[in-house]
């Protein structure tokens, strides 16, 4: 709403055009929505008490932990409520809605929500620890996956460059000669209005150095900002200079919407598909299909293609992180922490990766639409850190289900739609070791009859050990982190 204010009355305060900066939104986003959750938090656990929604404990299988938590046994559950109502409140206040990803990002958090609270409302009404049937809750989590993969197949993620970086210039003595021809009224080329549209500054440049080889790199980023200055240009396109020149599909669809009606980012596009076009031996051509292939971390631009299985990608994403979080919700405080950690990662890495000069210089996939991921990571920081005040220990409210399958899917789905689907694996690495730990007990116990640790998952091995249970809380927070920065830290080993 104050994004759609800010645009409104810019032209008459100033000031107001501050709320149309997607940073400044993520900062309200997240103050807005932790200060929610503070105040409506005491009237939510009320209403979960009232209504007698509160955790069973299991005393069969393992005597020793059921005498660690027995004392948690009538604490309400269902508090992701709290975490997914503060979130939304926040975002309707601080969000632009016109942006596709974020509505992606909110549908299948309030969908996962929906699959946990109807496992949470299960547990309660039979009064037990089990809730939904293990199949039923994949088939809801299958269907989140299958919907989301399907629709970013056929509406791909405008995954495509809108800049010219120093790697894109594939030839630079072959640049610089094609910057030295004067623009010519009797028989104009592209490259002749690609000139034309330069700054003097720039054009001067070209013509004192005889060797684009010989530019330093002062130089060669003279000549880059002179080029930004065309790709903004929105009359760049004339349709007799580039009769016959074969573009892409997605040029050839720019151009069919009309250039006068394209957005300021379209035509960065469509101008850098006509450079393309134009100088294919010069300026590096954009890797076709890029929507369906995933980036291997660590790697420059090192891709893997998928096609259709993209669907399947996405729905093992899904399915895996928001199970990862709820296998990980078992401790007060360690599911919402670890949560807060991954997701300020994955807010720092949308952010990143929707900046032209940011991505270009990492060699990331640039994702424009990406910016207002910004803000959503950031609702759901904020929203976290209120449930925090009430869940750290002794928690006063579990988030159950309803949280943790949404906090899970929230973050698989930053990871898909900022194309950094491979780094959820250290951004979330917690989650995977928690998760791990299930699946390598359950397989040793059926392959040799034996466990290997005394129970699963890992943060309730430990707990039988003798840390008390803040002590795992805090030292498993630690290792998020740990997995966080190391995340951080493969952006620049590219």
């Amino acid at each position: 709403m104050l994004y759609y204010f800010g645009l409104l009355l810019r032209s008459d305060i100033s000031f107001l055009n501050v709320l149309t900066y997607h940073t400044v939104r993520a900062g309200g986003a997240a103050v807005t929505a932790f200060l929610i959750s503070l105040i409506i938090g005491p009237t939510v656990i009320r209403l979960l008490r009232s209504l007698k929604i509160g955790q069973y404990i299991r005393k069969e299988h393992v005597a020793d932990l059921h005498a660690l938590h027995k004392s948690k046994a009538g604490t309400p559950t269902m508090g992701g409520a709290l975490i997914i109502l503060a979130a939304l409140s926040s975002l309707a206040l601080w969000g632009r809605f016109t942006n596709r990803l974020l509505l992606v990002a909110i549908g299948a958090m309030v969908l996962l929500s929906a699959v946990g609270f109807l496992d949470d409302y299960t547990k309660l009404r039979r009064k037990h620890n089990q809730g939904l049937s293990a199949k039923a809750k994949f088939a809801g989590q299958i269907l989140v996956g299958l919907f989301m993969g399907s629709y970013l197949l056929y509406n791909p993620i405008a995954v495509s460059a809108t800049y010219l970086a120093s790697h894109d210039i594939l030839d630079w003595p072959a640049f610089a000669a094609m910057l030295r021809q004067a623009p010519s009224s009797e028989a104009p080329t592209p490259a002749g209005r690609v000139v034309s549209f330069l700054p003097e500054s720039t054009r001067n440049l070209v013509a004192e150095t005889a060797n684009g080889s010989a530019w330093d790199a002062e130089q060669k980023s003279e000549v880059l900002q002179g080029m930004e200055t065309v790709l903004r240009r929105q009359d760049l396109y004339d349709t007799t200079l580039w009769e016959g020149v074969p573009l892409t599909e997605e040029g050839n669809m720019l151009l069919r919407y009309g250039t006068a009606k394209l957005t300021e980012r379209e035509v960065l596009r469509l101008n850098r598909l006509l450079l393309e076009a134009a100088f294919p031996d010069v300026i590096e051509q954009t890797p076709p299909n890029m929507h369906t292939k995933i980036e291997i971390p660590g790697l420059k631009m090192a891709l893997i293609p998928l096609g259709a299985l993209y669907v399947l990608f996405v729905l093992t994403i899904i399915v895996s992180s928001s199970n990862a979080v709820n296998l990980t919700d078992g401790l007060d405080g360690l599911a919402i922490g670890a949560s807060i950690i991954s997701l300020l990662a994955y807010t720092g890495i949308a952010y990143v990766v929707s900046r032209a000069d940011w991505s270009s210089y990492l060699y990331l996939i640039h994702v424009p639409e990406a910016s207002e991921l910004t803000v959503f990571g950031a609702a759901l920081l904020g929203a976290g850190l209120g449930f925090l005040w009430f869940n750290s220990h002794p928690a006063e409210v579990f988030m159950g289900d309803t949280g943790s399958l949404a906090l899970g899917g929230a973050l698989g789905t930053m990871a898909i739609l900022t194309k950094q689907e491979l780094l959820l694996i250290v951004v979330g690495g917690l989650f995977v070791l928690e998760a791990g730990s299930v699946i390598l007990q359950v397989l040793s116990f059926k392959l040799r009859g034996k466990r290997v640790f005394k129970m699963a998952p890992l943060h309730h091995h430990f707990e039988l050990l003798g840390w008390s249970e803040s002590k795992v809380t805090v030292r498993f927070w630690i290792i998020a982190i740990i997995f966080a920065l190391m995340s951080l830290a493969t952006l620049k080993l590219r």
